[in-house]
């Protein structure tokens, strides 16, 4: 038996990295506590001195991965520029390519975070949604989106992002064709709020 994961003082890290390969090439179905120690070389029983059961394992993987959504999406929208239609293509466009690169492991998180013990992933998810919530603010005191609840209007940006991400993990779109769907989604969500916001002032002359 070889302890290097202890020895570098690792172990935890390395397991959920296998653990998020092993949901990525296999699905969440395939996780165990035994099989990770043995891809990671340490007894069976070393994860359960940093994951006391399966669920906390499948907890821990949620909260990292709603961690690194996060930092995708900030990410995107840091690099995007000052221009509001590009920041939100550019966070459209990570989320969508993170929910197609790991849509097993969104999964998991998604389920996590509905779990009855699940307050920390539920924190985390929120800080990386929170991302999109203030892009959604901006656009709102810009006066490019609709008023109103941000995050009802978040959401139907959610939807439509996931919407996209659905349709490519199904087979139904290319992937090649993401770039030009998230464009063209993204302009008429912006359109749609310009039309109404239109409608609005006209009906009150």
């Amino acid at each position: 038996m070889t302890d290097r994961p202890y020895h570098h003082g690792n172990l935890r890290t390395a397991l959920l990295e296998q653990a998020a390969r092993t949901v990525r090439e296999h699905g969440a179905d395939e996780l165990s506590l035994r099989e990770l120690a043995r891809q990671v070389g340490v007894s069976h029983s070393a994860p359960r001195r940093h994951f006391a059961d399966l669920q906390a394992l499948r907890a821990a993987l949620a909260e990292a991965g709603f961690a690194r959504l996060g930092a995708e999406l900030s990410n995107a929208v840091d690099a995007a520029g000052p221009d509001f239609a590009g920041r939100l293509q550019a966070t459209a466009s990570a989320y969508i390519r993170f929910a197609t690169d790991e849509a097993a492991l969104l999964e998991l998180m998604f389920a996590s975070k509905h779990h009855e013990q699940s307050a920390k992933t539920q924190e985390t998810a929120e800080r990386a949604f929170a991302v999109i919530l203030e892009l959604i603010r901006e656009g709102q005191a810009a006066g490019i989106l609709d008023q109103g609840d941000p995050e009802r209007v978040g959401k139907l940006l959610f939807a439509t992002v996931q919407g996209i991400a659905a349709l490519v993990t199904s087979g139904m779109v290319e992937a090649t064709q993401v770039d030009e769907l998230v464009s063209d989604a993204t302009r008429l969500f912006q359109c749609g709020a310009a039309q109404r916001a239109e409608k609005r002032v006209s009906r009150r002359s």
